[in-house]
């Protein structure tokens, strides 16, 4: 008897939209009023990192030259996921609200939805970004190493039933004297715990 096969999703920024768009984000499109859904249920689990929020609070600039993401909604994204934030990612030629790229969690319904707020993180979060590519504004390697041990973490207990990784990475920052981010989660299960 085969098991079925699952996998994961993750990305950063409109890699971020696309790993929402297999967690059930639909976009709709301005031109014709299409609705794009490509929720794929192989898909156990999400990583969104800086994904761009809803659609209905883009910037008229962001409007002009990203028309498809105007469209972007998250009512329907019921999908697992955990949604990685830098708290000083904020740039108003996309929106005027600060809290924009945490939409995916605060705006999807659904109980399986983790927020990581990385303090101080701006869009790049530290450095993520492509393969031997300087594009970040806030450089920090130390950063970007606890963000990638956080989301494997994540999606090792995520897909890996029972695996503490995550409950125990949750609580090792929660310990820190100086932690650099906080986690907040809607479950049924226990607190720290991915849905």
């Amino acid at each position: 008897m085969s098991t079925p096969f699952t996998e994961s999703a993750v990305g950063h920024s409109l890699g971020g939209h696309t790993a929402a768009m297999l967690a059930g984000m639909t976009v709709t499109s301005r031109a014709d009023g299409t609705v794009l859904d490509r929720r794929d249920e192989r898909v156990v689990a999400s990583v969104i990192m800086a994904g761009p929020g809803d659609g209905a609070d883009l910037a008229g600039f962001a409007a002009e030259h990203y028309p498809d993401l105007a469209g972007t909604r998250f009512d329907t994204m019921t999908g697992q996921a955990l949604v990685v934030v830098g708290d000083k990612d904020h740039n108003p030629m996309f929106t005027d609200r600060e809290d924009w790229r945490a939409d995916a969690y605060h705006r999807s319904p659904g109980g399986n939805k983790t927020l990581l707020t990385v303090f101080g993180g701006e869009h790049m979060l530290g450095g993520v970004s492509g393969y031997d590519a300087n594009e970040t504004t806030d450089e920090d390697p130390e950063r970007v190493a606890a963000v990638r041990a956080l989301i494997w973490a994540y999606l090792r207990s995520a897909l890996v039933p029972g695996d503490p990784a995550w409950s125990r990475s949750v609580a090792a920052l929660d310990a820190r004297e100086h932690p650099w981010g906080s986690v907040e989660t809607r479950t049924s299960t226990a607190q720290g715990q991915p849905g």
